[in-house]
This record gives structure tokens, C-alpha cells and sequence, in this order.
């Protein structure tokens, strides 16, 4: 088969664009980022479903001549309408338009009935697959060995010191399927269509095993290693005021979206599916347990909730210090630089404040992480290594106000390991 898979540098897409290829399969890689799959060996397709471009068939025609399949693995959690509706109508619609002769998958969810942006636009997603004769695939939670977005913040939760947070009343129904058994039942949608679904015209798909929020937490923490901690169930009323300030904050899974979708259950029916297609899938139990965890599970599980709070700590420094820069009088600079003239000092300081500011307003938004981690990073050397050519005696003042930029510099070097997820 030649399949183009959309979405494939999603956690899903990723692990379906490899069962592709490992099973002799000629994949085209599409993303709004392709220089990660590029380098793991995928033809890729660069595309940003929110480009206008993406929403005329002629954009995919060329890509999808003589019978490829499609697999659509993009959708957005959170975001503004003008962007669900060019992930999940616009773009979708056009690539459906644009198919000669292959089948297309629509990799959806369960939990559509909620009262959220994504469960409506996911809705008017499968209206569309569904008019274009797709197979419409509702999963449930949806686990591997690596994890991301929800399935890490499960990991961090249940590596939590002292208890492990819930969200709700922990005894909400989960059957996890691993992405790699996900990713075989999609291949076979495509080598042997199953139609339309007894949901509404769609398949779930989750695994055979049923947990809740409570034992799934528990084994994750079993599985890291850790010693057994107490539940913390959160209420739905402070789950939720917590996603308001993950929103604000863009602190990824942590969203008022995901609680709602939680609250409504992520609980999949994978049997008529299976039966259609004759496969048979692992439960949690047994997958969960197959590999042992290594120090790099550990550590990510640590550092997932660290990670905003690297981000909120070097915002809070960068917003103080610009305010500082702005406002402070030349009489409170350091004795050391009293050589420098008044307007030149005072210049530069409020010249330093504005740049501080750019990038407190730029990490509370969480806006272009990479390049802000590496601004921040040529801004402190810049900082440390003009300073030192000024006034090298700040290096042995006695609170150390040059000798603290090497902590800082490591921390925002941190910052940058941290900045990618998948």
C-alpha cells in the first residue's frame, strides 16, 4: 500500500507511520513540522492544515494519484475555532475530495457527546469521513512505550511525591489499547474496510481490559519503580479552575477541555470492531508490564510538570527584571559601573528592561519555544559577557550579581532540552 498520513508527527501518527513502513508499506509523512521525520527516514509532506492552501483539493491531488490511502491522525485538543474548523472540516474535506481511488481512516475519539470545541468539531470531522465513505475510528485512551499529552501527564500525576492527583473521583472507567495494536487495526481498515460503525457510523476501538483513574495511576507508579502514595482525587469544580489556568498558561494536557472530556468517560467498545476484523489486542495489564521502565521514564515523568514550571520561574525573572530595568534611578546601580555615563546607563538599562519584558510576555505564552530558550540563552551571555568587559569586579561582588548568570544559563540550557515533547 502508499498511504499519506496526516498528523504523522502526533504521538498516534508517529506509530502508525512506523507499523506502515515496518510492514513493506510506502508511507508519505505529512506534518506541520517534517524536519523530525525527514530524519528518521520518511517521504514526508509538509503541510499546516490551517493554511488556506491545504483547503483545495489540487493541493493533495498529486499526492494521492493512482490509489493511496489515507489515514487522517490530525486533530487539535484546544485552540480557536478558525483552527478546528480548518483541522477538522476544512483541510479533511479537501483531502477526502482529492482521493482516486483509496480508502481513507479517520482516527477520531470517544467522549464526542461532551459539551467541548473539540467533541463538536470532532463531530463535524466524522460528518465529513463519514459522506466520503471513510472508516471513522473512535479510540479511547491510547498508551505506548513512549508517551505524550495526556499519557504523559498521567505518568507525572502517578510519579507524584507523597499522592498521586486524580481528576474527578479517580474512579472513572478506562480500557487502554497500546498505540501499537492501534496502529495494526487501522492498517487493517485500510487492507479490508470494515463500513460504516454501529456508533453512529463509526468503530470504537480500546482495549479488552477495563481500569479506572485510581488503578491506572497506581500501576504506572508500580511501574516506575515507586513506592505505593495515597490518591489525591481533585473535584471536577477544582480540576476544572486548574485547566482555566493551564489554558491561560498553554500547560499543555492541563486544559478545561481535557477535564470535560474526562468527566464524560473514556470508555471504548472495541469488540465489534475486532470481531469485524478478526484481531485480538493486549490488555494494560499485560502491556504495561512487558518492558521494565527505564531511568528515561523516570525522569520524564519528574520533569513533565517541572517543565511549565521552568517556564512560569525564568517568565517571573525575566518580568522582575524588566520592571527593575525601567524603573530603577542610576543611583541604584552597582558602584561598579560608575564610570559609565548617566544617559548611556540609564539607556541601556531601560533598552534591557523592554527585552526583559518581550521575553517574560513570550514564556507565559509559550509562544515559539525554541527560539525564545535560545534568545534567552544569547541574551544572558550577551548580559554577562558585557557586564564582565565593564565591570569585571561584579564576578567577586559578595551577592554575586555576575556569579548567578552560570546557574541561570544552566537552567534555561534545561529549558531548551525540555522544549520538545514528542
Amino acid at each position: 500500500m502508499r498511504t499519506l498520513v496526516l498528523g504523522a508527527d502526533g504521538f498516534i501518527g508517529r506509530h502508525i507511520a512506523y507499523a506502515l513502513r515496518s510492514g513493506g508499506h510506502a508511507v508519505i509523512a505529512s506534518a506541520r513540522r517534517t524536519e523530525g521525520l525527514s530524519a528518521m527516514g520518511f517521504d514526508v509532506l509538509r503541510a499546516d492544515l490551517t493554511d488556506p492552501a491545504t483547503h483545495d483539493a489540487s493541493f493533495w491531488r498529486p499526492y494521492l494519484e493512482g490509489g493511496t490511502h489515507v489515514i487522517n491522525a490530525a486533530g487539535l485538543l484546544t485552540g480557536p475555532n478558525a483552527a478546528f474548523a480548518a483541522v477538522h472540516r476544512d483541510a479533511p474535506r479537501a483531502v477526502y475530495e482529492a482521493i482516486d481511488g483509496g480508502h481513507a481512516v479517520l482516527i477520531s475519539a470517544v467522549g464526542i457527546d461532551a459539551d467541548t470545541p473539540f467533541a463538536r468539531w470532532r463531530c463535524e470531522g466524522e460528518a465529513i469521513a463519514e459522506k466520503a465513505g471513510a472508516t471513522i475510528l473512535r479510540p479511547g485512551l491510547v498508551l505506548a512505550d513512549t508517551s505524550y499529552g495526556g499519557s504523559s501527564a498521567l505518568r507525572a500525576f502517578a510519579a507524584f511525591p507523597f499522592l498521586r492527583p486524580l481528576v474527578g473521583t479517580g474512579l472513572e472507567p478506562f480500557n487502554p489499547i497500546h498505540a501499537e495494536d492501534l496502529a495494526r487495526v487501522v492498517i487493517a481498515c485500510l487492507s479490508d474496510p470494515p463500513g460504516p460503525g454501529p456508533a453512529g457510523g463509526a468503530w470504537e476501538i480500546g482495549g479488552p481490559e477495563m481500569t479506572t483513574q485510581t488503578a491506572l495511576s497506581a500501576a504506572l507508579r508500580q511501574w516506575l519503580g515507586l513506592r505505593p502514595a495515597g490518591g489525591l482525587p481533585l473535584p471536577l469544580r477544582v480540576a476544572r479552575l486548574l485547566g482555566r489556568i493551564g489554558d491561560a498558561l498553554r500547560i499543555g494536557p492541563i486544559s478545561v477541555t481535557a477535564v470535560n472530556q474526562l468527566a464524560t468517560g473514556v470508555l471504548a467498545n472495541p469488540q465489534p470492531l475486532l470481531s469485524r476484523l478478526g484481531l485480538t489486542v493486549a490488555p494494560v495489564g499485560q502491556f504495561l508490564s512487558r518492558r521494565p521502565a527505564g531511568t528515561q521514564d523516570l525522569w520524564q515523568a519528574r520533569l513533565y510538570l517541572l517543565k511549565p514550571l521552568v517556564r512560569l520561574t525564568l517568565a517571573a525573572m525575566w518580568l522582575v527584571s524588566g520592571f527593575l530595568g525601567l524603573l530603577l534611578p542610576a543611583a541604584a546601580f552597582p558602584a561598579e559601573l560608575s564610570a559609565l555615563p548617566v544617559p548611556v546607563a540609564l539607556t541601556t538599562a531601560k533598552a534591557g528592561g523592554l527585552i526583559d519584558l518581550a521575553f517574560a510576555a513570550l514564556l507565559l505564552r509559550n509562544i515559539a519555544p525554541r527560539k525564545t530558550a535560545l534568545g534567552q540563552i544569547a541574551l544572558v551571555l550577551a548580559y554577562t559577557i558585557g557586564l564582565t568587559l565593564l565591570a569585571p569586579g561584579l564576578w567577586l561582588a559578595p551577592f554575586g550579581e555576575l556569579l548567578k548568570n552560570l546557574p541561570v544559563l544552566a537552567l534555561l540550557l534545561v529549558h531548551l532540552a525540555l522544549v520538545e515533547e514528542r
